[in-house]
């Protein structure tokens, strides 16, 4: 008979003893590892890790069949693999590994500032308008930009390879540093507490092989920042005037003003709902009806 066959009734007396000793804290342990799991899976599922990871639970089953055959060749070599495995791992899930540690450290991070800080809604509302009201305006010109709104991952080294301004984010001060012509057009600005911290600034280009071949070296060095920092960022591009953002990764396209002050004024609050807030300063985009209505009224009223 088969060793496996063999073992079987032994394994189903251990089972029956786990089911029996079956407590409280064994159900909350499950549950967190379930959570854990869970996390982990949403995590790397929309990331290159995830056939990586499918690649290493493969390995993982083969080893366990292996193991329950009794198949010696496979088990050696599955036992020389291991060994060096988890340093491999290490090396290949590095990026995505730094990722999930600087979420995990900055979730607490937030909590204790909620707790400390009373922030100031008004001055949140009067940034986010100059912002948006001066990406409209460099959206309408075509003119490129590249913003860094800085959350709880400080960017102190990527503020070094800048030039420092420290300023109020004036829509004219953000137009005149995009200027095409200006000296610090070509490189990214932060913002940290509501000010302009630097401009000028290098930010490390996304690795991602998926991107689309149409999107330049500004959409794919936002995408860079937002994989690799909690950070916000806001992007114009200067072939078409289109306006985007990218958080944790992930690059939306095709905003108007009106739509992006209300998504930076969701993320920015840390309310995590994309409810409609007033912004001060901002002027909505107006449609090609009602822009040949003014000009019909403009006409009117000048005859």
């Amino acid at each position: 008979m088969h060793p496996v066959l063999l073992a079987l009734p032994e394994q189903i007396g251990s089972l029956r003893s786990i089911i029996q000793g079956f407590g409280f804290l064994d159900a909350v342990d499950i549950l967190c590892v379930t959570v854990l799991l869970y996390y982990l899976f949403r995590f790397v599922r929309e990331r290159r890790a995830g056939k990586l990871a499918m690649g290493v639970l493969l390995l993982i089953a083969a080893n366990i069949l292996a193991n329950i055959l009794d198949m010696y060749m496979l088990q050696y070599l599955f036992k020389n693999i291991i060994q060096v495995g988890f340093t491999t791992l290490v090396i290949l899930f590095q990026p995505e590994i730094r990722s999930v540690l600087e979420k995990v450290g900055a979730t607490p991070i937030k909590g204790f500032r909620s707790l400390g800080e009373s922030r100031d809604l008004d001055a949140v509302h009067a940034m986010i308008g100059q912002v948006t009201q001066a990406v409209g305006d460099l959206s309408e010109s075509k003119t490129g930009a590249l913003i860094v709104f800085e959350r709880t991952t400080k960017l102190g080294d990527l503020i070094l390879t800048g030039t420092v301004i420290d300023a109020y984010p004036a829509a004219f001060l953000i137009k005149n540093i995009f200027f095409n012509k200006a000296p610090m057009h070509d490189g990214a600005m932060i913002i940290r507490d509501g000010r302009i911290n630097a401009a000028g600034c290098l930010l490390p280009l996304s690795s991602n092989p998926d991107i689309s071949k149409d999107l330049g070296t500004r959409h794919r060095a936002g995408l860079g920042m937002s994989e690799n920092s909690d950070a916000v960022v806001v992007i114009v591009s200067e072939e078409t005037g289109t306006i985007s953002t990218a958080v944790e990764g992930t690059l939306r396209r095709d905003y108007t003003p009106e739509a992006l002050g209300e998504f930076l004024t969701a993320e920015l609050l840390n309310d995590g709902t994309r409810k409609r807030f007033p912004i001060p300063g901002l002027v909505r985009e107006r449609t090609a009806h009602e822009k040949k209505s003014r000009r019909d009224t403009d006409r009117t009223e000048g005859d």
